[in-house]
Order: C-alpha cells, then sequence, then structure tokens
C-alpha cells in the first residue's frame, strides 16, 4: 500500500458533537456556506448582529425594499462571532 493510500485509508475518523462548527454542524470539514468560510454569509450575519455594519450600498437597497433595521438587545444567551 501506498503511502498516500495509507494516509486516505487511516484518516481519523475520531470526533464528536463537541468538535462540530456551531454554524454549520460540519464535523470533518465546513460547509461552504459557513459564516466561517463564506465572506458574504459572514457579512449577512454580522449585518443581522449589528446593522451599523450594513454598507451604504446596503442600506439604500434595503430602505427601497421596505426594510427596517433596528439595534435590539438579545433576550437569553446571544452569540456573536
Amino acid at each position: 500500500m501506498s503511502g498516500s493510500a495509507r494516509s486516505v485509508l487511516f484518516h481519523s475518523n475520531r470526533y464528536s458533537a463537541d468538535s462540530a462548527c456551531e454554524h454549520c454542524e460540519g464535523v470533518v470539514r465546513h460547509e461552504p456556506w459557513c459564516i466561517t468560510q463564506n465572506t458574504i454569509v459572514s457579512y449577512a450575519y454580522r449585518a443581522i448582529l449589528d446593522p451599523s455594519t450594513l454598507t451604504v450600498h446596503d442600506e439604500l437597497i434595503l430602505h427601497a425594499l421596505g426594510v427596517t433595521w433596528k439595534t435590539t438587545q438579545c433576550r437569553g444567551e446571544c452569540k456573536s462571532h
């Protein structure tokens, strides 16, 4: 068995739910849409947590669509990443 085949066969399958990403629940690798991997998704996630992070362009588009953003405090446990 070649070295590269051996590394594939013996890839670690040792993981637990604790090692899963809290955003995409990816255990071995993150999903392409995970906020830790995709800058566009990360931007949208930050905008939901803090509307002041929106670009002026996006604010104007959302305003034209009738969207209003209000900064509110979380009730309970807030996660911000």
